[in-house]
């Protein structure tokens, strides 16, 4: 697998084959497919940002560093090292092949096998192949070369047929030939397809598979070619779904990573970002507006205009609209989590309540606990985080504020206002606030010495 070359038309400081698509680096996509069509040693040729392809592959494949970048032939010959003795099928890919299917690759292996071939080239029908290469066979139908547009005849100019870069050669004969290849371009560069045209010269038997789908050949080169293979990987995502039984109100604006797990009977409501490695269950309600990263989703459970980041929604759980769940949060079975209420680092038990504009920071909360609107778990000193406790069945009124760390007993109250700095204990009623002082008639005395004053003023500035 050639993943040496930086990719400049992406214009980017990130090495091309590990921009993200649904989910995954390009090239992990491509590692996962050689995998499914049953490749069992892959060896990836490094070169700019090594390192960031190791860390991202880890011990998953072998690593051979191309440190000079002098094309796609020099960096085929580099995998020599790591295959000395090695004597088969040779398949090679590109690291940016992130659309190719293990399917489109056991046809490839397939057809190589039965032909006995030298070499095997991957190749795709093009509704429109303006700019790509050519590729001529002969009356047979093997491969005879690859013509440039700019080079082609106009009879040329009329083939559909192009080159993917995709190849499955015979080893050693490949490691043989490329020994033999001269950097006699402008480029200064040794080309894996010159390759393919000594084979050819020496008549060796050069074959052709052309693949199902055009579009598992193409390997984004641009910013724009990133968006087109992101839309292609969204349309297999989803259609994988809706085989499952999973049910997608609108494909276009729905947004599901090849990560991502999803159970039959879930709803996916229009607007819904699910990400990394989420997991929902089965008859769960999704969106409309809902982004759900690294979480997992139990059964039954309803996320409703939300965020959801790196925590559980448990069975029945109900959670927005307009909340967010932050890091570490878990929601028992058939507790709710209301209108723009925000969690972090917060268990709720099983049928726990916080309905509105409230925050809960780094707490644990019982079972079947009230937690009225505009409550507060004040959680954070200046310097460090501090945790409470909200045991079963207790009650938080309104507006109140747990200065933690607190313990608020079971069957415990907690009165509307109130700010809680001590330990409630169970079954205890907590008013933490200031008397009630009403002093009558003051505001209609406040009103006539103002009017008072006001009418002073007219009178000096008339003088």
């Amino acid at each position: 697998m050639l993943a040496a070359g930086q990719g400049t038309r992406m214009k980017s400081g990130l090495l091309k084959v590990l921009h993200p698509v649904a989910g995954r680096p390009m090239v992990e996509h491509v590692v996962l497919a050689a995998r499914g069509a049953g490749v069992g040693r892959c060896v990836v040729v490094i070169g700019y940002q090594a390192d960031r392809v190791r860390e991202r592959l880890g011990d998953s494949v072998e690593y051979v560093l191309q440190e000079e970048q002098l094309g796609t032939g020099h960096a085929v010959m580099q995998a020599q090292t790591a295959l000395p003795e090695f004597a088969g099928d040779l398949l090679v890919l590109y690291g940016d092949n992130l659309l190719l299917e293990p399917g489109t690759l056991r046809d490839l292996l397939e057809r190589h096998r039965e032909t006995r071939a030298a070499a095997t080239v991957l190749t795709a029908v093009m509704p429109d192949p303006s700019g790509l290469g050519r590729v001529v066979r002969d009356r047979e139908g093997r491969y005879v070369r690859t013509v440039e547009e700019k080079d082609a005849s106009p009879e040329e100019l009329q083939i559909r047929e192009v080159m993917s870069g995709v190849f499955c050669f015979q080893a050693p004969l490949i490691f043989q030939v490329l020994s033999r290849l001269r950097p006699d371009n402008a480029q200064r560069e040794y080309y894996l397809t010159d390759g393919l045209g000594l084979l050819v010269a020496e008549g060796r038997r050069v074959e052709v598979a052309a693949a199902r789908d055009y579009r598992s050949v193409i390997g984004p080169n641009t910013r724009q070619g990133l968006a087109q293979a992101e839309a292609v990987w969204r349309e297999r995502v989803l259609d994988g779904l809706m085989s499952s039984g999973v049910t997608v109100v609108d494909p276009s604006t729905t947004y599901v990573h090849a990560t991502v797990a999803v159970g039959r009977d879930t709803v996916l409501q229009p607007m819904t970002f699910l990400e990394g490695t989420t997991v929902i269950g089965t008859g769960c309600r999704i969106g409309p507006m809902s982004r759900i990263r690294d979480s997992r989703i139990e059964d039954g459970a309803c996320v409703e205009t939300s965020v959801v980041e790196h925590s559980v929604v448990g069975a029945g759980a109900r959670v927005g609209p307009f909340s967010h769940l932050r890091p570490n949060s878990v929601i028992g079975p058939g507790a709710e989590i209301g209108n723009y209420a925000e969690t972090k680092n917060a268990t709720l038990g099983t049928g726990a309540k916080a309905h509105h504009h409230c925050y809960l920071g780094d707490v644990t909360v019982g079972e079947h606990v009230n937690v009225g609107a505009g409550v507060v778990v004040v959680n954070y000193d200046g310097v460090q985080k501090h945790h409470s406790t909200i045991e079963n069945q207790a009650f938080v009124g309104c507006n109140a504020n747990l200065v933690s760390p607190v313990t608020i007993g079971q069957d415990a109250y907690v009165a509307a206002g109130s700010t809680i700095n001590r330990d409630v204990p169970a079954g205890a009623l907590a008013i933490a606030r200031e008397q009630q002082v009403n002093k009558e008639g003051y505001v209609y005395a406040l009103k006539r010495r103002l009017s008072a004053r006001q009418a002073g003023k007219h009178r000096n500035g008339a003088k």
